[in-house]
């Protein structure tokens, strides 16, 4: 592929500052667009700026430039784009040939260094075309352009000042051969030479050698300098992809509450890849920088960071990319992956085995203090093994855990009333990773979200309110696993939210009426005028006391609604068609001045997973009163639907405020048209009618 066929790759994603520096006033990018392939073919490297017998050469070619340019302009259909032309050849005419000469010679080798860093030094890009054809690589008129992955700005700055730092060191070399050169062809004076008055050409050469050192001395107090600018650049930029990383493990937990959650790891593993290489190439530069000076011990000290860097790098790549259940019953199995973010850059050979082990809360806590390494096994894991393997399409390098079991586990000592459901276990997966240019092998470890660990399916319940209080509770960077006895109402509430959103895959929210109605069950306080927005909700109120007068928790109770609403009714809940969560004294209120055959679907308040019918009807005395419907639960909709249920009900027939039912539900109906068909046995197929006692 031609040299600027593979820079219009790169261009698009270059930050301002990178692009002036490759593409300077004297020789716009644009320039370089039309005109690439003649650009190209010409022998710039051949062409010395000191030898006065080429500048006729130079001139040539700037006057070679100047006509294309022209040429292309008489070309161009876009007024615009034509006058711009005129008048980059305009300015071409005037600039002094041989330094247009040397602008672009040097445009060339920056673009030749710039493709062999993101080759070579980072490994790969991953750049984004524009999008439809456009007369330069950077559109000008206002249109976006395409999102940049996260960290390219930062290794653009870096890849550049690696580049720099090699330049100061090429020029540097150069130097010291011209000074050996002419040091090797000066004569030394004969005495007769040495009476007389000195030799003028003597003394320019002198003055030159003097001139030549002094530039050396300059290049190599910058390479110094800029070395020590690199190191901290990448110290900051790989502080902030660690970070990030932590970031993309906070939103995965949250993502069990139904946070926003982008599990692609493509964008942060070449960022990895790419500070492993600058780290690669900044270790070289440092050893070189020692051989020049005689002596690497003054820059032991750079070293010395970057093998840090490299060691801190190497052991926060690895990640679950597939977290196992957060609730597992012990003699189940379950699957977890984990990805190594360095993957590409393992080295060949012997086989990676990542193990896994199950550990305590406390020990998880340990593992960042010295000698904080899980040794006391608390429990007994079944396929704990796996090797890291590469996949070729993804380019991804992981380890499938695809039957792992908990065969028993060890609890530790409860404290006062705590239940085995409150206590948290976590996954460790550690590994011996060699790297690629790296002189050893590193310990490599990474731990799951929580689990809980039950051994009866009566148990998931509970547990899965530990896991839910963890993830929307928990502070980011936190120690393992601790969590607030008590949350503000306002933090309560969307968590109840989106919790709900996320079990019955719905994206209609719970709305403010319901949320109200929630806060006084939680907190026992049945006025609907009550305010609970400054009012805290502890770990007892959600699932360790029972509900007044009721034999379950809070959250026993909402998980049961949100149960019911997934397998049953998520089509009714995101059409709105079911109010949900309300008091008997705000039901009251809506419904009170409504005519008779008005009602709306609520959820029970008195068991869990249920959804009973609420309804205007005429009072004994003439009035009107407000019933209440047995509610419907899981087994009641698998015999029959919800639709049909209502359709069944003739004394209901508007749902509040006011639509009427046929026309809301009327897609919910079972198909009853056409003749009934006897089935194979020559029996007539029977169905089950919905009645209420009492019911007018």
């Amino acid at each position: 592929m031609a040299q600027w066929e593979q820079m219009k790759l790169l261009v698009q994603q270059l930050s301002n500052q990178v692009l002036n520096e490759l593409y300077p006033a004297l020789f716009p990018m644009d320039v370089r667009h039309y005109l690439a392939t003649w650009i190209e073919e010409q022998p710039w490297e051949g062409l010395d700026a000191d030898n006065l017998e080429q500048e006729r050469q130079a001139q040539i070619l700037r006057d070679q430039i100047v006509v294309l340019l022209m040429e292309q302009a008489n070309q161009h259909q876009n007024v615009l784009e034509r006058l711009r032309l005129q008048d980059f050849s305009r300015k071409m005419s005037m600039v002094v040939p041989m330094t247009l000469v040397q602008t672009v010679r040097d445009m060339l080798r920056k673009e030749r260094q710039f493709l062999s860093m993101t080759a070579s030094v980072i490994g790969h890009y991953h750049p984004t075309p524009s999008q439809g054809p456009s007369p330069s690589p950077r559109p000008s008129n206002g249109m976006p352009t395409p999102t940049r992955p996260e960290g390219t700005q930062d290794m653009d700055n870096l890849v550049l000042k690696v580049l720099e730092i090699r330049e100061c060191r090429q020029n540097m070399h150069q130097l010291q051969e011209e000074v050996n050169w002419e040091r090797q062809n000066d004569s030394m004076p004969s005495p007769m030479q040495a009476s007389c008055e000195p030799d003028p050409k003597q003394l320019e050469k002198q003055k030159h050698i003097q001139t030549l050192e002094y530039k050396y001395r300059d290049f190599g107090k910058k390479r110094v300098q800029l070395l020590q600018e690199t190191i901290g650049n990448l110290q900051e930029v790989q502080k902030r992809l660690i970070q990030r990383t932590k970031d993309w493990r906070w939103e995965q937990h949250q993502a069990t509450i139904g946070g926003p959650f982008d599990e692609n790891l493509g964008p942060l593993q070449t960022w990895y890849e790419q500070l492993l290489g600058v780290n690669v190439q900044l270790r070289q530069e440092v050893i070189l920088v020692g051989q020049d000076h005689g002596s690497a011990e003054p820059f032991a000290d750079m070293q010395e960071r970057l093998v840090m860097l490299l060691k801190t790098l190497i052991q926060s790549s690895m990640v679950v990319d597939k977290q196992p259940p957060q609730v597992i019953k012990t003699q189940s199995k379950f699957s977890t992956t984990v990805r190594y973010l360095l993957g590409e850059k393992v080295a060949a050979g012997k086989p990676i085995l990542i193990r896994a082990q199950i550990i305590t809360e406390m020990q998880a806590r340990n593992l960042g203090q010295p000698g904080g390494i899980a040794t006391e096994n608390v429990g007994e894991l079944i396929n704990s093994t796996a090797i890291l393997e590469h996949n070729q399409s993804s380019k991804s390098m992981c380890a499938n855990f695809r039957n792992m079991s908990i065969k028993k586990i060890k609890r530790a000592d409860r404290k006062g009333s705590e239940s085995v459901t409150e206590e948290k276990f976590a996954i460790l997966f550690t590994a011996e990773i060699a790297i690629t240019g790296c002189d050893h092998a590193y310990s490599v470890q990474t731990i799951t979200l929580p689990v809980v660990v039950i051994v009866h399916g009566s148990q998931d319940n509970n547990a899965m309110a530990t896991i839910v209080w963890d993830c929307a509770f928990s502070e980011p960077n936190r120690i393992p696993f601790v969590v607030p006895e008590r949350v503000p109402w306002t933090q309560m509430r969307l968590t109840l939210s989106r919790k709900f959103m996320a079990e019955v895959g719905t994206q209609r929210c719970l709305d403010d009426n319901n949320l109200h109605f929630l806060a006084q069950k939680i907190f026992n306080k049945p006025d609907i005028s009550e305010d609970f927005s400054n009012l805290l909700v502890t770990w007892s109120q959600f699932n360790k006391e029972v509900l007044p007068g009721r034999p379950f928790t809070f959250w026993q109770w909402f998980d049961g609604v949100m149960e019911l609403t997934k397998k049953h009714l998520a089509r009714y809940w995101t059409d709105g068609l079911i109010f949900g969560f309300i008091g008997k004294q705000h039901l009251h209120v809506i419904l009170q001045n409504k005519p008779n055959g008005t009602f709306l679907l609520r959820f029970s308040d008195s068991e869990i997973g249920g959804i009973t019918i609420a309804y205007v009807t005429q009072a004994e005395n003439g009035g009107r009163r407000i019933q209440n419907i047995q509610p419907f639960t899981k087994r009641d909709l698998e015999i029959r639907c919800l639709g049909d249920r209502i359709r069944d009900l003739e004394f209901i027939t508007h749902v509040y405020p006011d639509m009427p039912k046929n026309d809301v539900f009327g897609q919910y109906y079972s198909d009853m048209l056409g003749p009934i068909q006897p089935n194979t046995e020559g029996y007539l197929p029977a169905t089950i009618t919905t009645t209420v006692m009492g019911a007018v």
